[in-house]
């Protein structure tokens, strides 16, 4: 009986903790496996938190020498790259206490053992050499980077975001392979920091998951700042002459050479399950290795559940993690399918400057919905606040249903869109029409007008309007 227990989760990120804490609630005697990464996962100790503070620190530094007050002249900025990752570091491990080690040692029913746990058979794990048998299991074992297949990537050598937040060498010439949330965050906070940056871009479009208009005018906002973006471009090759890197670049029928010193791939990542034993088990995984899920996070085998980045379901953030392990587990233990998320009431953010965030459908994606929408942009030069600012850059896309007018969809570039796209979420999920939009009263002057400013350009035209409208 010391080795059987209710539950017993694999992992120990945001998913793997959130269905602790819920399995605790229950008073379920509870296992949690985790190997590799600290506690906490990816979210705080490889990626939210520590990227987010470096991209801080290189707003903050790029933005006091390029902030438009004629009125405020700072002759040059002291910056030192390696004490920013060490602050960076101190932060990370000061959260992964507070937030994990701290809840952790609190969940009276939960059972912690560092160790790598694999299935021997269906309702029992092998860790530390010892088994451990569970009625129900919730596995959340994360996902790992992975590098392209480029003829010479390992000569070269590559970073991940991992090494990348622990590297306090700064690159003189960084190369990013791929356009996705981390390709595109890297990409600024080194340029901020004041690294040559050339990002090399596999599609027509730099950040394919936002709305045409948004990843636009992203673009342009980065090549202002002076990255170099190859789009419709594939790396050939990767090559080393002493201490030079070199990258042998396709694109429009041609090739040409890029030097680098460093290289970031940011093209994707592959989940966890190498090891894992989910043939012993008899789990169902995807082409790619992810584990299959029906919408309830119910494997082919009904007493085990998946959540997080390991699973082949959309929007695979750490947000999402969380609430499934806390679903998921409500959905084991009680043995009924009660709760799951609705992604298009998700946000997502790509937290540059100005930041991507987008919630609901987008404009594409309203046919394979069954309905019909129309659009209204709005730019941020028509935004009082944005003029007070003197940073006029960003847009907002507002995507509503025709029929009835209730918003499904609100995609923004702009500074602190990470902030905007809360409020958007809830007028979503209050099924908000654009003339409920219009018929609020916001906090004039604000960056969060923008958005009753783009319900009213379903109306009216914009620039024949006063402030306070």
């Amino acid at each position: 009986m010391e080795h059987r227990f209710d539950l017993i989760i694999v992992g120990g990120g945001a998913g793997a903790f959130a269905a602790a804490i819920k399995a605790n609630e229950y008073q379920a005697k509870t296992l949690m496996i985790n190997a590799g990464l600290p506690l906490g996962g990816t979210c705080v100790n490889v990626g939210c938190v520590p990227s987010k503070n470096l991209l801080k620190v290189g707003e903050f530094a790029y933005r006091a020498q390029h902030h438009g007050f004629g009125s405020i002249h700072i002759p040059q900025v002291q910056f030192d790259f390696a004490r920013a990752i060490d602050e960076e570091l101190g932060t990370v491990a000061d959260l992964r206490q507070h937030k994990y080690s701290d809840v952790l040692a609190n969940l009276e029913h939960v059972t912690f053992l560092d160790a790598r746990a694999r299935f021997v058979s269906p309702h029992e794990v092998e860790a530390n050499g010892q088994r451990y048998y569970g009625d129900r299991f919730l596995l959340a074992v994360g996902s790992t980077a992975l590098p392209p297949p480029i003829p010479g990537i390992e000569e070269v050598g590559y970073l991940t975001h991992i090494e990348a937040l622990r590297n306090k060498q700064q690159p003189r010439h960084l190369l990013v392979i791929g356009a996705g949330p981390v390709a595109l965050e890297f990409a600024q906070m080194f340029r901020h920091f004041g690294s040559a940056v050339t990002m090399v871009v596999r599609g027509d479009r730099l950040y394919k998951k936002t709305e045409p208009e948004i990843s636009d005018a992203l673009e342009q906002y980065l090549r202002d700042e002076g990255i170099a973006i190859h789009k419709e471009t594939t790396v050939k090759r990767l090559r080393r002459e002493q201490d030079r890197k070199f990258a042998t670049i396709h694109s429009d029928g041609r090739d040409s050479e890029i030097v680098f010193d460093k290289l970031l791939i940011g093209t994707g990542k592959t989940a966890n399950t190498a090891g894992l034993g989910l043939d012993a088990a008899g789990v169902a995984v995807s082409e790619k290795q992810a584990i299959r899920v029906d919408g309830w996070y119910q494997t082919n085998v009904p007493h085990i559940h998946a959540v997080g980045d390991a699973v082949d379901l959309p929007k695979r953030l750490e947000t999402t993690a969380g609430k499934e392990g806390s679903y998921a587990t409500i959905n084991a233990l009680t043995g009924v399918n009660k709760q799951k998320v609705d992604y298009d009431l998700v946000p997502s953010v790509v937290f540059t400057y100005p930041a991507v965030a987008d919630v609901g459908i987008l404009d594409e994606e309203v046919g394979e919905r069954g309905i019909e929408c129309y659009c209204g942009t709005v730019y941020f030069d028509k935004l009082p606040k944005s003029l007070i600012m003197k940073d006029t850059r960003g847009a907002i896309k507002v995507v509503a249903e025709h029929k009835t007018d209730r918003i499904v969809g609100i995609h923004i570039v702009a500074p602190y869109a990470e902030e905007l796209i809360n409020g958007a979420m809830y007028l979503l999920r209050a099924h908000m029409t654009i003339d409920d939009v219009i018929d609020s009263l916001t906090v004039f002057p604000t960056l969060s007008e923008s958005i009753k400013l783009a319900a009213l350009s379903f109306r009216t035209d914009i620039d024949k309007l006063s402030c306070c409208i």
